[in-house]
């Protein structure tokens, strides 16, 4: 179990992903209106959602998630944190939101995909394949979910940031921020954030952070991320 702060815990199933940075990250880089409806695409066992909760005690969280046994824990943890009536989870393909999800009925839409190209022979788990959650896919969805004006964020690879950027402009979800996570202040950048707004006009707020300086010690990103 991962204790997290102001009180809420983190139980993951079997196969689940440990809590790591990149959940953490998206959290943290997450910026809700009061009252926010949030849409969790590949929610897992909850992590972003109890996050987000955790954060923000007026959000109200539906988390889709195709894994049957992550679903099934997304729901416990809801149980076991007391806020059933505002974390929910729906185990679907993501690729079905339009029969579960009212188009524009969400102010927020958040995700942490999978990062990685997979196949027939591909060795990697489901949650870090793409060929159920391609950048398509995931971009249609949070497209047809938003409201006018409303907010998607998301975590990837460096890698794939052209692919982010153009896919989420075909569906007309304008990139407005995007930061760039180094591991150690000198190192290689290991992630990007990025926030889209649907209908929005171009213009994009550049951030830059680290989770430890060059003496290794913990960076103030990371404690505020850790609430350390």
């Amino acid at each position: 179990m991962e204790v997290l702060h102001n009180g809420f815990t983190l139980e993951l199933s079997q196969d689940a992903f440990p809590l790591s940075t990149d959940s953490m990250a998206l959290a943290g880089f997450v910026r809700m209106p009061k009252n926010a409806r949030v849409l969790d695409l590949g929610s897992g066992c909850g992590t972003i959602g109890l996050l987000l909760c955790a954060n923000d005690p007026s959000c109200q969280v539906t988390g889709v998630e195709l894994d049957p046994a992550a679903h099934e824990m997304a729901m416990h943890n809801a149980q076991a944190n007391h806020i059933s009536s505002r974390l929910t989870s729906i185990c679907e393909n993501i690729s079905n939101i339009p029969n579960l999800i009212q188009s524009g009925a969400m102010t927020t839409v958040v995700c942490n995909p999978p990062y990685f190209s997979g196949g027939p022979a591909a060795k990697l788990t489901l949650a870090r394949r793409d060929d159920l959650c391609d950048m398509n896919t995931l971009m249609k969805a949070a497209a047809w979910a938003l409201q006018y004006g409303g907010d998607l964020f998301l975590v990837h690879r460096p890698e794939r940031l052209a692919e982010l950027f153009s896919c989420a402009s075909a569906h007309k979800l304008e990139p407005k921020r995007l930061q760039l996570l180094r591991h150690t202040a000198t190192g290689p950048v290991s992630l990007v954030l990025v926030q889209c707004r649907k209908g929005a006009k171009p213009g994009l707020l550049w951030e830059e952070e680290f989770l430890f300086d060059t003496e290794g010690n913990s960076s103030a990103y990371r404690n505020l991320l850790y609430h350390l």
